[in-house]
């Protein structure tokens, strides 16, 4: 994460950069140069994760009341000196980040794979060092910390610019995060998260003045730095023969750095040496070896601009550039030079790049060009030509316009927007103003027309939309609907709903799964079909048709996938009774009778239509816990009659045990299948997440949050009591009232799995080497998913696979 090398480079090589700074004594400070104003940190979430994660425990699937209790105990403690936290979290993955998300999800697969072997070879759980975040942990923590009453968001691009963003524009006290992307913005102060100590308030400050006078560099000079040493954007290997050539001709090599500290002092160093030399006479690609990597290069610079930011190293000859009738074309000027530049939005980044000129052919090319090709990124496509051109809104027509050559001129054709009239336009050619607007509010409709809203959760009076959003493709026509959409997701409401709607792909990150368990299947497939049937609500426009409904792009990791591509999944139908509701219906109406509706398409997402008597019998806060376990049970037929125990029995003992009885609870050893098992509950829970916010909030958010309902170490305990043959007695600890709970819960959910033709036995009347009541019918190597377990309506998990991009669905009938 961040710049390579540079943080082993500051903590070995340049101390004097770190210095020991106290939050109260800043926050002191603040208040005395901004007289009533509250000192503010912006905090990125993703990167304190694993240090907010301090319970022992984190093989089991998750402490989660232990983690609720540290999430309150850091929030008092600021709060309690006067600082106010901002919380933000990743809404999605940019498209020039996949690559490295890839990289980063299949190494975490070797080191899960290290964890099962693990624990199957000591029965325990592996020490700190072998640490891996619960899943579903990012997801979770931000609806804990939105119940601790925090400001929370979700980015709308990638975290660390919206969070670099918000600390310049509103003057915060600082950056709290560990990723070294903070030196390298032109931001707020940064402060790391591994060098907090919550007792005292210290931590360790990292000045990126002094990285510069360390380096003999500018602030301004810090981005290309960074994409010559490589980041997220920038792969590291792309600039390797460069870099060794900077540090073969390097005069001053100092015997006590290492190789990659002296290769960072020579790389800056030859930075520092063209700007003296040239002095803005030369293009970039002319002093660096960009090469067909130039729009990739340029791309991931700009990625560090800020608004109202501009960078020396981007500059063009203004003549030869035309604009229509209004100047559109914004002009960026070096603040160290009389360099200019127009600037063009590139639509996957959302960011601005600049124009340059070709050495080749001397004509003005904009930079959101194809690093492998060199081509233009294609928007659309030349009915003459038929060559795919890019595309830039005209803010006065609010009509897509090419960035082409003039067939009568030969002359570069540069459209973009200009800063005050940035606007995100959607596949629909909406032209939405950026401007602060009341929640569900469009400019296109009644500003007061009702949007129904969470009520468990305090609504911002705006929208902060983070960055200026640029051109947007979307898969839904409906700018109210998306209005509502994007409004739960930057508050951090929902999960996934708006990925869906806007770009039509989501992902999701490493579960703990055994690869070489070949009984339970991973989370990836077991809860495709209700993605399924939610991609049809969302994208389906109401009605239940799904034949006009496109594939949705899913990165999810599983064993076997190599994630080279996405697999493109269609929506499933579902089957409502009265008919699927339009989205309108379940998100803005108020009538009498609608959260029935809602409740209704929320079991019609799981397919289960037929257990609402039962559900609604159970009742909250164990409605939900019961919907997800009969899901379980009906798609995972090697589930057997002891798991439901141990989820049943967990559920009802946490309930009444304090947080220090669960953190002194000690287990007699790990089992692999239980660690799966809870890890499996947890993505359950937060496929719940998903369906809940899509069907409009039938249910309270609280309901399915695992602090209320999953204890990682205590199902471990139940798990292996039941196991051993305890008695029902046992695993409810002799509660009455418990018992008395067991038995309900227990037969809710074994009389709704009947329905469903799936009676849930003990693993002691199984046959010898059970694998299931369904085989698998053909060897399959398609990935694509077009269904579910039941018979005539796709897939079981078990014939869910590796393989190729799209297919059509198999038959498939009861074995």
């Amino acid at each position: 994460m961040g710049v390579r090398g540079l943080q082993g480079f500051v903590g070995s090589s340049c101390p004097h950069i770190c210095t020991v700074v106290n939050f109260k004594d800043l926050a002191e400070q603040h208040r005395s140069r901004h007289p009533g104003g509250t000192p503010t940190i912006v905090v990125d979430a993703m990167c304190c994760l694993r240090y907010w994660y301090t319970p022992d425990s984190w093989i089991c699937g998750g402490q989660w009341r232990e983690y609720f209790s540290a999430l309150r105990e850091f929030v008092k403690t600021f709060t309690a000196v006067g600082i106010k936290l901002i919380f933000f979290f990743d809404g999605m993955v940019e498209q020039n980040k996949r690559d490295e998300w890839v990289k980063r999800r299949l190494k975490n697969n070797r080191e899960i794979a290290r964890i099962f072997h693990y624990i199957k070879s000591h029965k325990e759980q592996p020490g700190r060092n072998m640490f891996f975040i619960p899943s579903g942990l990012a997801v979770f923590t931000r609806f804990a910390l939105k119940t601790l009453g925090q400001e929370t968001r979700c980015s709308l691009q990638e975290a660390d610019y919206e969070v670099a963003s918000y600390g310049l524009q509103n003057d915060c006290l600082g950056i709290l995060g560990e990723d070294t992307d903070y030196l390298i913005y032109d931001t707020c102060p940064y402060f790391s998260i591994s060098e907090l100590c919550l007792d005292s308030l210290d931590t360790v400050m990292l000045c990126r003045e002094k990285l510069c006078q360390s380096l003999g560099l500018g602030l301004s000079d810090l981005p290309l730095l960074a994409c010559l040493l490589g980041n997220d954007v920038i792969p590291e290997g792309m600039f390797e023969s460069f870099r060794y050539k900077c540090l073969s001709s390097y005069t001053s090599v100092r015997e006590n750095f290492d190789k990659k500290g002296n290769i960072i002092l020579a790389v800056a160093d030859h930075i520092a040496k063209v700007r003296r030399l040239h002095q803005g006479e030369k293009k970039l690609e002319e002093i660096l070896p960009l090469g067909t990597n130039k729009a990739l290069f340029y791309k991931g610079v700009a990625s560090y601009l800020l608004p109202g930011q501009r960078s020396p190293w981007f500059f063009q000859k203004p003549e030869g550039v035309i604009t229509l009738d209004k100047p559109v074309v914004s002009i960026i000027s070096g603040p160290e030079s009389n360099w200019e530049v127009p600037m063009c939005t590139d639509p996957e980044s959302k960011q601005e790049v600049p124009m340059c000129t070709d050495p080749e052919s001397g004509r003005d090319v904009p930079v959101c060009t194809d690093p492998a090709s060199g081509r233009d990124v294609p928007m659309c496509t030349d009915p003459e030509s038929g060559q795919d051109v890019p595309m830039c809104t005209d803010p006065e027509s609010g009509r897509d316009v090419p960035v082409c050559t003039d067939p009568e001129s030969g002359q570069e054709i540069s459209l973009s927007s200009d800063p005050e009239f940035k606007q995100e336009v959607p596949m629909c050619m909406r032209s939405e103003s950026k401007q602060k607007l009341p929640v569900g509010t469009n400019p296109e409709f009644n500003p007061e027309a009702p949007m129904f809203t969470n009520p468990e959760i305090k609504q911002e009076d705006t929208i902060n939309t983070g960055p200026e959003m640029k051109q947007q493709v979307t898969m839904v026509s409906d700018p109210e609907i998306l209005q509502v959409a994007r409004a739960h997701h930057v508050q951090a409401e929902s999960y996934l709903v708006y990925n869906i709607l806007s770009s039509g792909e989501v992902e999701c990150s490493n579960s703990l799964e055994d690869e070489l368990d070949q009984a339970l299947p991973s989370q990836a497939f077991v809860y495709r079909p209700v993605r399924q049937r939610v991609y049809s609500l969302l994208l389906g426009g109401g009605g239940g048709d799904t034949s006009a409904c496109p594939t949705v792009k899913e990165w999810f990791v599983y064993s076997g996938n190599p994630l080279r591509h996405p697999d493109l999944v269609r929506p499933l139908q579902m089957n409502i009774p009265g008919g699927t509701p339009s989205l309108k219906l379940l998100w803005l109406s108020q009538e009498p009778g609608v959260q029935a509706r809602r409740l209704d398409t929320l079991l019609a997402c799981f397919d289960l239509s037929s257990s609402r008597e039962e559900l609604q019998a159970v009742g909250s806060p164990f409605e939900a816990l019961c919907c997800l376990l009969i899901y379980l049970f009906v798609q995972v037929d090697t589930l057997c009659l002891e798991d439901l125990h141990a989820f049943i029995a967990q559920a009802l003992c946490l309930q009444g045990k304090p947080t220090v009885q669960l953190v002194d609870l000690e287990l007699d050893h790990v089992d692999p299948r239980a660690v799966q098992l809870g890890s499996l509950l947890v993505r359950g829970l937060t496929t719940l997440v998903l369906v809940n916010s899509a069907c409009g909030f039938p249910w309270k958010t609280a309901d399915f949050m695992p602090w209320n309902l999953f204890d990682g170490k205590l199902f471990h305990q139940k798990y292996l009591q039941s196991e051993k043959g305890c008695t029902v007695e046992v695993l409810v600890e002799q509660n009455r009232s418990r018992l008395t709970k067991f038995q309900a819960l227990k037969s809710a959910v074994c009389r709704a799995c009947v329905k469903e033709n799936r009676p849930i036995s003990s693993r002691r009347h199984w046959r010898p080497h059970h694998s299931g009541r369904w085989g698998r019918q053909e060897s399959s190597s398609h990935r694509t998913s077009s269904g579910h377990s039941r018979s005539g309506q796709g897939q079981h998990w078990r014939d869910q696979g590796p393989g190729s991009r799209q297919y059509e669905p198999d038959q498939w009938r009861k074995y």
